[in-house]
């Protein structure tokens, strides 16, 4: 039926309040202070929880936020042995699901429980809905592409999506990585447990360590309670480590643990915890290479290259360039109120032309800024950035097809048109200074 935190110093009404509940068959935790209910919190996410005002390391009232930061779907219920308006009122605005006063109000306990237990169940399951319908966004039949490249690519994910192992996904930046390793998430066994993802690169060694693995309570500077980490909220689930190669070395040994043994520490502590966790990871670097350069461990790259897909760069698969322009404009034109209708060869024949270092991301980013700038109903090539543009896709009659200040002076009117003349934007977006985009609106006569 759920289960309830009972939160209060007093032995008796604890003992009282836990017999009476689990009674009605709820599951009943005890905490007789702020600290000990925060950890029980943290620990079993309760959906309700009975908070006594008066607790001898702080305010009940008070501590109405802090629940709810860390349970968003609990509901707190503040007890009180004398009643006391503002306190009822300042608890509401903190979150509370109700206020009643002990001795009282003892027969509106259960039913207000019952309430509560209600509404909380009820957010779980439309959150539980919500995140089903998000996975669903990633598959394998909504990956864009026909070439031979990435249908092999899939077909290989397919395969290895109904085992365990990990797997190694490479490629270059913006090939679509994390999208395959949702993708196989959500074609597993563990498609209904957390799918959890950080990017390597993004955060110092040591933060890298306390985000993967935890901290107990006082580990370090600023540590004041124990952590979960990454690994321990992706139990069960899938964690996916994207840019593994930015990874510190001597880091790389705790996760090497994890991958042979299911264990790890967390800092700060001497207990290992065990988990079962699905490893994905990506890369764009050349691990070999790493390797060789000591950059890298060996024994770590075998573990996580049990099964290796590598991602091909948009340039080798230009034929699925208007696939992805089409599924782009689909997607991104009515957020923008546009009404695109059609899209100029030309505009397709540039973008095959076009090396795309940053791959589909790039392409994404390019379309998106055309369907800023464009006018009309139709992609046309002088929606493209300047150094996409050849001389004869960029005349339009009103300038010389070569002549590279009428291209410019073009340009800065349509996205002075976008900004409603707003100067400060309009720099900002063709990435030029202020005083610059001054100078060129008088040298045109804009």
């Amino acid at each position: 039926m759920g289960k309830v935190l009972i939160i209060d110093d007093e032995k008796q009404i604890l003992s009282l309040l836990s017999r009476i509940i689990g009674l009605e068959g709820y599951e009943v935790l005890q905490a007789a202070s702020c600290k000990a209910g925060i950890r029980q919190s943290e620990q079993h996410s309760p959906e309700v929880i009975l908070c006594d005002v008066c607790l001898p390391d702080g305010s009940g009232v008070e501590l109405v936020s802090e629940l709810k930061r860390l349970c968003p779907l609990s509901e707190v219920i503040l007890l009180t042995a004398h009643g006391n308006i503002p306190d009822g009122v300042q608890a509401i605005k903190n979150g509370a699901f109700d206020y009643i006063t002990k001795g009282d109000d003892n027969n509106k306990i259960l039913p207000l429980i019952a309430k509560a237990m209600e509404k909380a169940t009820a957010a779980c399951k439309q959150q539980k809905a919500a995140t089903s319908v998000v996975g669903k966004q990633y598959s394998f039949d909504t990956i864009i592409g026909q070439s031979p490249a990435i249908q092999e690519a899939i077909a290989l994910a397919r395969k290895v999506a109904a085992t365990d192992v990990p797997v190694l996904l490479t490629g270059e930046t913006g090939t679509g990585k994390e999208v395959f390793a949702q993708s196989i998430h959500q074609h597993s066994s563990r498609s209904d447990k957390a799918f959890v993802a950080i990017n390597c690169s993004s955060f110092s060694r040591d933060l890298l360590e306390s985000e993967m693995f935890g901290h107990k309570a006082g580990a370090f500077t600023g540590a004041l309670k124990e952590t979960k980490g990454l690994f321990e909220e992706a139990d069960n689930g899938t964690i996916f480590l994207d840019e593994i190669g930015e990874m510190a070395f001597d880091l790389q040994a705790k996760l090497l643990r994890i991958l042979e043994t299911g264990e790890f520490i967390k800092i700060g502590d001497t207990k290992p915890l065990k988990v079962n966790v699905r490893v994905i990871a990506a890369t764009n670097r050349d691990l070999e290479k790493e390797i060789a350069d000591g950059h890298f461990r060996e024994d770590l790259f075998y573990r996580l290259s049990v099964f290796q897909i590598h991602l091909p760069p948009l340039r080798e698969r230009t034929g699925d360039i208007p696939l992805h322009v089409r599924a782009f404009v689909s997607s991104l034109s009515s957020k923008m109120g546009k009404d695109i209708r059609t899209i100029s060869p030309d505009y397709i024949r540039i973008l095959k032309q076009y090396p795309w270092k940053g791959n589909v991301r790039e392409l994404r980013n390019v379309v998106e800024r055309s369907l800023i700038i464009s006018e009309g109903d139709t992609l046309t090539p002088d929606t493209l950035p300047l150094n996409m543009q050849s001389p004869q896709t960029a005349a339009d009659g009103s300038y010389s097809g070569f002549d590279l200040s009428g291209v410019e002076k073009m340009h800065i009117q349509k996205v002075l048109k976008y900004t409603n003349g707003n100067k400060t934007e309009t720099s900002r977006l063709l990435g030029i200074g202020l005083t610059t985009l001054y100078r060129k609106i008088e040298e045109y006569g804009l």
